[in-house]
């Protein structure tokens, strides 16, 4: 038996938590939503609301199920303790006493027992614990199947500085059969809301779509806006004209006409898949499918009867008054418990398609000019391995130089001897006709590959091969420190271990978005190049900047708006490198030498302005020291350089003779900012 059937059969509202004390029958999105919670198939469900949609409701009757039907321990965190026990005592109470099947294994009803507590029911076969989620004691000593986090974005985002508290609730069900972790809650500021943070992590996203009863096109409920083909919209200040825009059609639907149709709606996925009431999944061409492992709804006040939209748009016309005023705190309300949706305050984001206009029309896996050192970032997935390769020159000047996909099982050898290749083997053009290759380079050891990681680190150490791992909250440098971390490879411990490097990820970013900021070429500028997939750059333009003021200061925080961020964390990982090997603290001796391997100072200097000559002469005035950290390797000595010519009625520039080595010749990138 599902869930949904269970709470048809048995739930009750009770009276002290609910408008009419009556059996319940749940609404038409609420049934998928009941019969994925019950699906061990599944085993995150996440929902992310506004006020009135019944998730408390949904919750208490999950409670029951598995208490009563599959006999399962559980545990559930309110925000605090004082949450706790008001849900307790007027919710889950009430609930044990009017729902006549719980009597049948809970022998401790109405019984002053220690059966019977705030903190804990227990039931024939099972145990359900109920904790505050303030202390970080309180997600220790239990083992439970099913855990429910209620109105997340109320929890503190780190409990007691051991860990995020979804983090900490669901390593109490790694060792269950069947884990589920069911989380909800009513959105709070953009950039800080753990529920939305899980929602980004879903491998599927949904909303409820419903028939437009004029053209019969299926969509989603929408609030919109003023200008938008979709969504509310009605006539001057007159709420009761409310309707809801059909962006297929362009018919106007009443909240009668979409009750009418509510029935027939199913939940759409991003990805194109749908849910049916019964909690049947199928792919965007209709065949059945098994459900991911962790999915996300979203929904808010204008699908529930129980709100009428001409309420809905008043509440908003008063919200909008008073921001008028200066006083945004309502239109804030409305944003979180009416739409569901994340506040967005003093937000901050860079646009895919201006970062794509700025780009330039330099060749990818060729070294321009300025561009002296060579560093590669890797991300790691599940089935691949993303390498960036960066470019930087004197200032912090960055280039984009190759960004290349490795398939294959990361758990695996096969995919990181074909890393391991590229790292060190491949060499890189350069426009002046040497050869560089990369430096070091930075592997992420987040996801499921993290012991993967640290033994390539390891093995690699030579290669300056690093582990690393971003410090999304509380750090306090770029470089944000680093631990020794032991090595369970293969059954094989080490001693020694290897060390994982922590990246300040929020001031990385900071120090990033500053730099695409500076808007012509020279130190801090960062170069993209054309040859850039439209992928790249709205990976690369994914997160937002948002800023919360609190009691302690102002708190900035980047945050994702897609799922996939790979090039913009490899770009972290590679400015991380570049703070590491403490480039911008290098004297200038230490550049001069540098390039003047990399970029023979006897090129001809409108060569070097308009592209790379054919060749270049060997220099012998270079440190050893700085050949061995870049690995530049000049190119069969030639005889001569071929020159450009002049502008009209100049003669044509001849070779020009090598200058000693304590004369500087100023190339032709850098006579614009000196």
């Amino acid at each position: 038996m599902s869930l949904d059937e269970w709470a048809s059969k048995h739930f009750y509202l009770s009276a002290e938590s609910s408008y009419v004390e009556q059996a319940w029958r749940p609404w038409p999105f609420q049934r998928a939503i009941l019969a994925c919670i019950s699906n061990d198939d599944i085993r995150a469900v996440d929902f992310r609301k506004s006020a009135r949609v019944g998730y408390t409701k949904m919750i208490l009757a999950a409670i029951g199920y598995f208490a009563h039907h599959k006999r399962r321990n559980q545990a559930l965190w309110q925000p605090t303790d004082d949450d706790r026990d008001e849900f307790v005592k007027t919710e889950l109470d009430p609930m044990l006493r009017d729902v006549k099947a719980m009597r049948e294994v809970f022998p401790a009803y109405l019984a002053r027992h220690k059966d019977n507590t705030l903190q804990a029911k227990k039931f024939l076969g099972s145990m359900s614990h109920f904790r505050g989620g303030k202390a970080a004691k309180s997600y220790r000593r239990i083992s439970v199947d099913v855990v429910y986090l209620d109105e997340l974005d109320a929890f503190d985002a780190d409990v007691e500085k051991e860990g995020a508290p979804d983090v900490l609730a669901g390593k109490r069900i790694e060792g269950a059969t069947f884990p589920k972790m069911v989380t909800g809650s009513t959105p709070k500021l953009k950039g800080f809301s753990l529920i939305e943070a899980r929602e980004m992590q879903a491998d599927a996203r949904y909303d409820y779509h419903v028939h437009c009863p004029h053209c019969d096109g299926h969509h989603a409920i929408t609030w919109g806006g003023k200008d938008e083909p979709h969504g509310f919209k009605w006539t001057g200040r007159d709420a009761e004209s409310a309707r809801h825009l059909c962006p297929h059609c362009g018919a106007l639907i009443t909240q009668a006409e979409y009750l009418a149709v509510w029935e027939r709606g199913f939940w759409y996925g991003d990805d194109g898949s749908t849910i049916e009431h019964d909690g049947v999944f199928r792919n965007a061409a209709g065949e059945r499918v098994l459900p991911p492992r962790h999915i996300a709804f979203r929904v808010w006040t204008a699908y529930s009867p129980a709100a009428s939209w001409a309420d809905i748009v008043k509440e908003f016309l008063a919200a909008y008054d008073k921001a008028q005023e200066g006083d945004d705190s309502k239109l804030k309300a409305f944003r979180n418990t009416t739409l569901g949706e994340t506040w967005e305050g003093e937000i901050e984001r860079t646009d895919a398609e201006e970062l794509k206009h700025r780009a330039e029309p330099f060749r990818l896996a060729v070294v321009p000019w300025g561009c002296l050192l060579l560093l590669a970032s890797c991300d790691t997935q599940d089935n691949r391995v993303e390498v960036s390769v960066w470019g930087f020159g004197r200032g912090s000047e960055m280039w984009t130089i190759d960004h290349q996909f490795f398939f294959g099982n990361t758990q695996e050898d096969e995919v990181w001897d074909r890393v391991l290749t590229y790292l060190v083997e491949t060499r890189f053009p350069h426009v002046s006709g040497t050869e560089l290759k990369i430096a070091a380079s930075a592997v992420d050891s987040g996801g499921h590959s993290t012991h993967r990681v640290y033994e390539f680190a390891r093995v690699n150490a030579r290669h300056k091969v690093f582990a690393v791992k971003g410090r999304p909250t509380g750090e306090r440098n770029i470089r944000d420190g680093a631990s020794q971390v032991d090595i369970d490879w293969r059954g094989k411990r080490r001693k020694k271990g290897v060390t994982l490097w922590w990246v300040g990820t929020n001031l990385v970013k900071d120090l990033l978005h500053g730099r695409l900021e500076v808007e012509k070429p020279g130190p801090g500028y960062v170069h993209l190049s054309r040859d850039l997939s439209d992928e790249w750059f709205r990976q690369f333009a994914g997160e937002a900047r948002a800023t919360r003021k609190t009691q302690f200061g102002s708190q900035t925080r980047w945050v994702a708006q897609r799922k996939r961020l790979e090039a913009k964390d490899c770009a972290v990982y590679a400015i991380w490198l570049e703070h590491h090997m403490e480039l911008r603290r290098r004297p200038e001796a230490w550049w001069d030498a540098l390039e003047e391997q990399v970029q023979p100072r006897n090129l001809s200097l409108f060569a070097m302005a308009d592209g790379p000559p054919d060749m270049a002469q060997e220099t012998d005035s270079t440190p050893a020291s700085a050949g061995l950290l870049l690995g530049a390797q000049p190119t069969q000595e030639a005889s001569g350089l071929l020159a450009r010519e002049a502008p009209p009625a100049a003669e044509p520039v001849a070779a020009r003779p090598r200058q000693p080595a304590q004369r500087r010749v100023i190339r032709s990138s850098y006579l614009k900012r000196r």
